[in-house]
């Protein structure tokens, strides 16, 4: 696809945890835990309220469709304020340092006075209904012309174990939202950002590292299509990806739109009760139904089943629209028979519900009448927006495996955000803005670690970009080559990792030990991985030391070198001084750590 020519336009959220001792509005500690691990449980339901204009967000409206329980873990290091059964404590300062910190990197403007929101949210990861935010900072600048909107600090989301149920560790932990303005064109120009924005994150050395620790939300339109947000990206190199499909899928709905125009097509308004033609059904969903509704939609026969993106097809949106009733999907009549539905079942139904060979039949069963009922509709009004002017709806969508997308809910509106009543507003001065200081970004300092240190360029750039940077430096400072460093950091630590070591067991200290004691001699380099692995294996660096301690003498040294040599007589006699290096190596494995 020509992306410049479809009139793609994308801009990025970019949501970052920020690693503080303490949660943004209580003194619980940021840190998270096994489920296993939860000390009690309570359940809530959760309801919408109105905004300052008396109105209700229609995110939440469609939310409040089923009506769910929620289940949430708590822990020791929880405690009421996650509960919302305690108001919040004042906006957590270190939060708000870093956050200032971040916005004079981008080189934005402070807002004058942070008032804390509320942005309504009752999907489950709240246990209050909504999640607190504030404003920091305005307009900022990006390498490629763009600009960051805004910059807010704002309070993570519970993270959902299963279904409805949330564990509340997660919830309250500072994080930082950052928004572009709609400054990109093509997904490769969506990953360079993302790419740059995370670099000048991690070059506070203060935000958390980790999956899940940072998501991207991505929205995307081409000329004709609508603004969509795509939630939850977690994998930096799948962002170009999620662009490239959710740009086809928008072109897919245009030019299904365009055939439906072409064909006259309709969508039927008669809801049928087709649940008696299925009495004898050998298929386990239907066979489970309380009822089940036909929709006939004429002239959609084969669109309804067009591939849209990998894996997803016109049905499988109006399946996302229907589950908002609590279903698990819903039938067309382009992939059966299927599923234990047979061709028999498909030519009794067309047939009952005069349904001619140009036209689709959808399926929607409900564990009641009503909630079959709910998805009729839902699957309707999806089925009338692929008629409409605008076949590409506004809406929220997240991310499946490898870059598709499927629909959570309707883009929400101005009616989620409403004040915060129990945080009081900070003032950011002129003073407080002026005390703030920037760190280097990572890519200067990769830039100097070459030049000062002797790195090669790309062990530079990979040791700046790592997070043993910290232990690096650390290392360097008290003396330590740069190359034995960063080759123990980037390569040992990996290997012996790949081969079964637990290396979050080995303390920096311990590290920082071995690395001395090869500077000093007392230790040989190639005897490193072996004294981390019986490190991580949880002996002491003095122990692995003396187990690991030279105990070949120079005769018997020799006698192995010569055996070594006369087994290779024919390719030393071939390479002469280039066979110097390769028998090195097979020295080197023969004697390690005993030389």
């Amino acid at each position: 696809m020509d992306y410049k020519a479809a009139g793609l336009v994308a801009g990025i959220e970019i949501h970052q945890q920020l690693d503080t001792k303490e949660k943004l509005f209580c003194h619980c500690p940021t840190t998270l835990h096994d489920n296993a691990e939860h000390t009690g449980e309570f359940s809530r339901y959760l309801r919408a309220t109105e905004s300052e204009m008396g109105e209700i967000d229609r995110a939440a409206q469609e939310e409040m469709m089923r009506v769910r329980k929620f289940q949430y873990y708590t822990y020791r290091s929880t405690c009421l304020v996650e509960n919302d059964e305690e108001p919040p404590a004042p906006l957590n300062e270190e939060a708000l340092g870093l956050g200032l910190t971040i916005a004079k990197l981008f080189g934005m403007t402070p807002i004058p006075q942070v008032h804390t929101m509320r942005k309504l949210v009752i999907d489950g990861s709240n246990t209050s209904g909504f999640q607190r935010t504030a404003l920091l900072a305005v307009n900022g600048a990006l390498p490629n012309g763009g600009s960051i909107e805004t910059i807010c600090i704002e309070e993570e989301a519970a993270q959902r174990v299963k279904d409805d149920i949330f564990s509340l560790d997660r919830l309250g932990i500072p994080l930082v939202e950052i928004t572009t303005s709609p400054c990109m064109h093509t997904p490769e120009d969506v990953q360079q950002v993302a790419e740059y924005i995370g670099m000048v994150l991690r070059s506070t050395g203060k935000v958390k590292r980790g999956l899940g620790t940072i998501r991207q939300d991505v929205n995307i339109s081409i000329k004709d299509g609508a603004r969509v947000e795509i939630k939850g990206v977690q994998e930096l190199d799948l962002i170009a990806e999620v662009v490239r499909r959710e740009a086809r899928r928008q072109q897919s709905l245009l030019d299904i739109h365009a055939e439906l125009i072409k064909r006259h097509a309709s969508v039927g308004t008669e809801e049928i009760d087709v649940t008696d033609l299925f009495k004898d059904t050998q298929s386990a969903i239907l066979k489970k139904a309380k009822k089940i509704y036909a929709l006939v939609l004429p002239g959609f026969a084969g669109l309804v089943g067009c591939e849209i993106q990998p894996g997803r097809r016109l049905g499988s949106e109006m399946s996302d629209y229907a589950k908002k009733c609590g279903v698990g999907g819903i039938f067309h009549t382009d992939e059966l028979p299927a599923y234990g539905v047979t061709a028999e079942e498909v030519a009794r139904v067309r047939e009952f519900v005069h349904a001619q060979e140009q036209d689709a039949v959808i399926l929607v069963s409900g564990s009641s009448p009503k909630q079959a009922d709910c998805a009729w509709h839902q699957v309707v009004n999806r089925a009338k927006v692929a008629l409409s002017d605008n076949p590409v709806p506004e809406e929220t969508r997240k991310m499946l495996e490898e870059g598709s997308t499927a629909y959570m809910r309707p883009l929400p509106g101005a009616s989620r955000m409403y004040p915060e009543t129990d945080v009081l507003p900070v003032r950011i001065d002129e003073a407080r803005w002026n005390a703030v200081t920037v760190p280097e970004l990572l890519t200067i300092r990769a830039e100097r670690f070459t030049k000062d240190l002797g790195l090669d360029p790309a062990i530079a750039r990979q040791m700046a970009f790592s997070e043993h940077l910290p232990l690096f430096e650390r290392a360097v400072g008290e003396g330590i080559k740069a190359n034995l460093a960063s080759r123990t950091l980037l390569a040992t630590l990996k290997e012996i990792r790949r081969n079964g070591a637990d290396t979050d067991k080995i303390s920096d200290d311990a590290i920082l030990a071995v690395l001395h004691a090869v500077s000093k001699g007392t230790a040989a380099k190639e005897a490193v991985p072996e004294i981390l692995t019986a490190v991580a294996g949880g002996s002491t660096v003095e122990a692995a030391m003396a187990k690991l301690a030279p105990s070949v003498s120079r005769d018997e040294l020799e006698a192995v070198i010569k055996k070594i040599v006369t087994g290779r007589a024919e390719f030393v006699a071939q390479k002469q001084k280039g066979a110097l290096g390769p028998l090195m190596g097979v020295v080197m494995q023969e004697v390690r750590g005993s030389v």
